[in-house]
């Protein structure tokens, strides 16, 4: 396994922990007949702040939680291997900006769900994987787009069966813009690969590297003349090998007897 990437029992602590708590706040609000819709996000109110805060924490039916439960959980074990440094960040971070945007876009209605953070999750892996280059981080953004692509589509107004746009794609917008926003302020220097050869050095010059000098600017194959070096004589004296330059003047000249 690359030494970046470590299993700590934070992998199955956080997901399981946020999903224990999602499906807490949901047993509340059956076994004791509360209503926790009114502590969602309603767009451009003082009231309707709480909800950047406590909206994703409540959900409207069975059903509705269920779908968020399974994405919440794997993506949340994906943040915490990949990126352990910046997880709780992005978690905290991606909560209160893409809360914020819901509230400032969003229509005037209840604004509830972990969906929201499931975008925000889904985009802050992508986008940052791509950004670092770093080979598992990119197959992890590809694994993700492929997985969970057809999320993109829930960020423009999506009408449900009954024709009425009942769910928040100002939120999953929100959490789509969160991500990204997150993916460019958190930085990865841990991640940032160490040049293996001379070329992928940043002070490498092309005109100094002997192989690159037999090619020209087009790129066509050159061939270099040949620098014919002195000849080297060698004989034997007493069993030691003795070994000289001749210049050309020499040539002529006998070779020495042992």
């Amino acid at each position: 396994m690359d030494k970046d990437f470590k299993f700590t029992n934070a992998v199955v602590i956080l997901p399981l922990s946020f999903l224990v708590l999602l499906w807490f706040v949901f047993w509340l609000e059956v076994r004791f007949d509360f209503d926790f819709i009114q502590n969602g996000i309603y767009p451009r109110t003082f009231a309707g702040l709480q909800g950047i805060i406590f909206s994703p924490f409540i959900h409207a039916d069975l059903d509705h939680l269920y779908n968020n439960s399974v994405p919440i959980i794997v993506l949340l074990a994906a943040l915490q291997f990949f990126y352990p440094k910046k997880a709780l960040q992005v978690i905290l971070y991606g909560i209160l900006v893409s809360g914020a945007i819901t509230w400032i876009i969003g229509r005037e209605n209840y604004h509830i769900g972990a969906s929201g953070l499931i975008y925000v999750l889904f985009s802050f892996i992508f986008f940052k994987g791509i950004q670092t280059k770093h080979i598992r981080l990119v197959a992890l953004s590809l694994a993700v787009i492929i997985v969970y692509g057809g999320l993109i589509w829930y960020i423009f107004p999506t009408p449900d069966i009954r024709g009425e746009k009942s769910i928040s794609w100002e939120g999953h917008l929100g959490g789509l813009l969160a991500g990204f926003i997150l993916s460019l302020v958190y930085q990865t220097p841990e991640f940032k690969r160490v040049p293996k050869y001379e070329w992928e050095k940043p002070d490498y010059n092309p005109a100094d590297d002997k192989f690159m000098q037999r090619f020209d600017e087009n790129g066509n194959f050159v061939n270099l003349p040949i620098i014919e070096e002195e000849p080297i004589y060698s004989y034997y004296s007493s069993n030691v090998l003795v070994a000289y330059k001749i210049t050309p003047n020499e040539k002529s000249e006998s070779k020495p007897q042992s």
